[in-house]
């Protein structure tokens, strides 16, 4: 086969026979991340034309995907669709993106318009990152009833469906482990316009974001959560391509602040700016090697 679906799962037990379905039509991957509840029993029982790779532990989103990206290629996939476990195909979307991305090799990433689940409004996120500052007309030519464009440009657009070309897991590689769980779509994104592709959306097909119910609540202020999404932003910040490594400047920048309220006795809030500083601390040399292997082309960590 040409193309292969790579579905990551974790206790996907709500969506994961959805998502299936849509998919009965194309041959598919489910790289299972150790999840707890019954989702490798239900695939085994109910999919068993679906190839399943189960983790022991959890190598979070991008890992997992590298490791069904391999298999992929290995079979002579020519193009990966990422989709997440709660998202769901309609009609011909996938022919669609790929007979696109056929016909214009310089796009590296397609992806659909993504819908929630009442299939009544864009999803959120989705609908964020197709501002008109980041692409243009898109939601002029809709309203005005323009003649819609054959593709929207971007700069990014999240991985929940995801056509990705084979020219382009050589050129750029796969996710990068700098980044867990969040950041590394973004850090693909910022790789692949390094690199001199494109990223695209098409108007006029589709896929279910079935997400809309789940409230998502900020971190307490300083929670251990807290400080994880200060680490992600760092790296996504830092470790960008197409921007010069300023991680030194915010070093030096957060010492000199650290000494400002030491010496003003304002020990606690010295104390919150610490935690910075160890966090930058740590992924310096993290950063500088994601930052010297992801400027050359290769088909890194697949």
């Amino acid at each position: 086969m040409n193309e292969y679906i790579i579905i990551v799962t974790f206790n996907g037990m709500a969506w994961i026979d959805t998502c299936l379905k849509s998919c009965i039509n194309y041959p598919t991957i489910v790289v299972d991340n150790a999840s707890s509840d019954e989702t490798v029993s239900f695939i085994e029982a109910n999919y068993p034309n679906v190839i399943l790779i189960k983790q022991s532990v959890n190598l979070g989103f991008g890992q997992a995907n590298n490791v069904g990206i391999r298999y992929a290629l290995d079979q002579g996939a020519e193009h990966v669709f990422l989709l997440n476990q709660d998202a769901y195909l309609i009609d011909t979307v996938l022919e669609e993106l790929i007979s696109f991305q056929k016909q214009n090799p310089d796009y590296g990433i397609l992806s659909p318009i993504h819908i929630t689940g009442n299939q009544k409004k864009l999803d959120k996120n989705f609908s964020n990152f197709m501002l008109k500052e980041k692409t243009g007309q898109f939601y002029s030519d809709f309203v005005l009833r323009n003649t819609l464009a054959d593709v929207y440009e971007v700069p990014f657009v999240n991985a929940a469906a995801w056509l990705i070309s084979k020219k382009c897991l050589e050129t750029v590689g796969g996710f990068d482990p700098l980044f867990f769980h969040y950041g590394e779509d973004d850090n693909y994104c910022q790789r692949v316009a390094f690199h001199g592709l494109k990223i695209g959306v098409l108007p006029q097909c589709y896929i279910i974001h079935d997400r809309e119910e789940r409230i998502q609540v900020p971190p307490e202020l300083f929670s251990f959560e807290y400080y994880k999404n200060i680490e992600k932003n760092y790296k996504v910040t830092f470790a960008n391509l197409n921007a010069d490594n300023t991680l030194n400047n915010r070093l030096r920048k957060l010492q000199k602040t650290i000494l400002k309220l030491q010496f003003k006795m304002k020990f606690k809030k010295a104390k919150i700016f610490k935690r910075e500083l160890e966090i930058l601390n740590r992924i310096k040399p993290l950063v500088s090697m994601s930052r010297d292997r992801n400027k050359l082309k290769d088909s890194h960590y697949l």
